[in-house]
């Protein structure tokens, strides 16, 4: 160590709304890094949000990926304003029960200083901070969005007590991944909030190239200090062979299984990819294929019933499957038996929204699972140049039903062939992507940051990789 750590672990504030028992899609970069901070010899602080707002907003958690946080780390949750999520008026304050046009004036006052529902969130960040700060000093602090109050929150602070910051864009702020399109007018306040970010920040983190671009395009004075970390996936959630073996469908005349695992979301071409299985059940060779459906119904409370229709299952009556189709809706699975569901599956379908700028951390995990990987979703999004190389995947490059029909079949033979030569080549291709090879960089550069002496050995191992 420097001697500015002489004596004492690098100490790292890291601004995650969505840590677990969240469930949210960002979770799991969250977990892997502060995991992975305090593997390497870090004293990490998170700043999350409150229970409150994941049981009675957001109405789900997932307590056994809870459990799957380090204990050294340590977990704190600010205050947030429920405000705008809460509708029950036997709930409300004495204050927004008195008056609440004025309780909605002053609320809006708020949102005119930051434009985001979760600023209260990052203002009480930054007050719990600054006393913990007080007691021990922070060296470096890392802020992950979305919600992009964690920016401003990492901003705010580094003005206050100079302390260096790093943003992680796991999401965009102003860009509409799914129009591909800026996401806001271009004099909406938001544009000011994050030029001003990105000009106090040392670095900027991408979750791929193409969002890193996009971002250096518009905002060059800071260029120089973006760079990519790709996500990646949890060996320690999810138990792969190293390819020696190969789980196939129950002999030959067995009905192949497909799955989707993951949340299904309003953005995703759900209905093409029911049409596309429906062609491809028309082949004698899947026929009596099914396709299973593993995973929460959008992320919010009254989601399911729209997105079990888009499926083409009756929520008013309870269906979970149709027999004409194949569809199954198996439900939820927790993160720490999602390989259970991948073990009963042979081809992986990987449904994905939004255009060129989307990855998509599913798509790691997939990959590391060793089987077919079917594509549903758009041509050229960025999710294509993780997956180029992989061996076992099936690609229309469009999503026309007949096309996507035809790589399901196609899909469906590999399975029925697959040897486990085959599946190793694959699972070698995934280790590419285990959250401790993609985060080296990131965490040598935190080092780096907070004064800390370098871990050559680790930065070795990733340029070997």
């Amino acid at each position: 160590m420097t001697s500015r750590h002489r004596g004492r672990q690098p100490r790292a504030l890291y601004l995650s709304f969505y840590f677990p028992p969240s469930r949210a899609s960002g979770v799991y970069r969250a977990r892997a890094t502060a995991n992975h901070l305090v593997a390497e010899g870090w004293d990490v602080t998170v700043m999350a949000a409150p229970l409150k707002f994941l049981h009675e907003a957001v109405g789900s958690v997932d307590e056994k990926l809870a459990e799957t946080v380090d204990d050294r780390i340590h977990v704190e949750r600010p205050r947030l304003n429920q405000f705008i999520w809460e509708r029950d008026v036997r709930r409300f304050g004495r204050f927004r029960q008195a008056m609440p046009v004025t309780a909605r004036y002053v609320y809006d006052l708020g949102q005119r200083i930051f434009p985001e529902h979760y600023a209260s969130w990052g203002w009480a960040c930054v007050r719990r901070a600054l006393r913990l700060h007080a007691r021990r000093p922070f060296d470096v602090v890392l802020a992950t969005g979305n919600p992009f109050a964690s920016f401003a929150a990492a901003w705010l602070f580094h003005r206050l007590t100079r302390v260096p910051y790093v943003v992680d864009y796991r999401d965009s702020w102003t860009l509409d991944l799914f129009a591909d399109e800026p996401a806001f007018d271009d004099d909406h306040p938001v544009w000011s909030w994050e030029r001003r970010v990105l000009r106090g920040a040392s670095r900027a983190v991408f979750v791929n190239e193409a969002l890193r671009g996009w971002h250096a395009e518009r905002y060059p004075e800071v260029a120089d200090r973006t760079m990519v970390v790709p996500n990646g996936w949890d060996p320690d959630l999810l138990d792969v062979t190293d390819g020696t073996s190969v789980a196939q469908p129950d002999g030959p005349a067995a009905p192949l299984r497909f799955s989707y695992l993951g949340t299904v979301t309003n953005n995703q071409p759900v209905e093409e990819l029911v049409e596309a299985f429906r062609l491809a059940r028309q082949h004698p060779d899947l026929s009596d294929a099914v396709l299973n459906v593993f995973g929460h119904l959008g992320f919010f409370k009254g989601s399911d019933v729209r997105l079990l229709e888009r499926l083409g299952l009756d929520a008013a009556t309870g269906q979970t499957e149709d027999a004409g189709t194949g569809v199954r809706y198996r439900g939820p699975v927790a993160k720490t038996d999602v390989a259970a569901a991948y073990a009963e599956s042979d081809v992986l379908v990987f449904l994905a929204g939004g255009a060129r700028y989307v990855t998509s951390g599913k798509i790691f995990e997939y990959m590391a699972s060793g089987r077919p990987i079917v594509s549903v979703h758009a041509p050229g999004i960025a999710a294509t140049e993780v997956l180029d190389g992989y061996p076992l995947w099936f690609n229309a490059d469009s999503l026309d039903p007949e096309q996507i029909a035809q790589s399901m079949i196609a899909a469906g033979k590999a399975a029925r062939d697959l040897t486990p030569e085959a599946r190793a080549t694959a699972v070698r291709h995934a280790a590419r992507y285990t959250r401790q090879r993609v985060l080296v960089p990131l965490e040598a550069e935190l080092r780096h940051l907070a004064g800390a002496a370098p871990r050559e050995e680790r930065m070795d191992e990733a340029v070997s990789a």
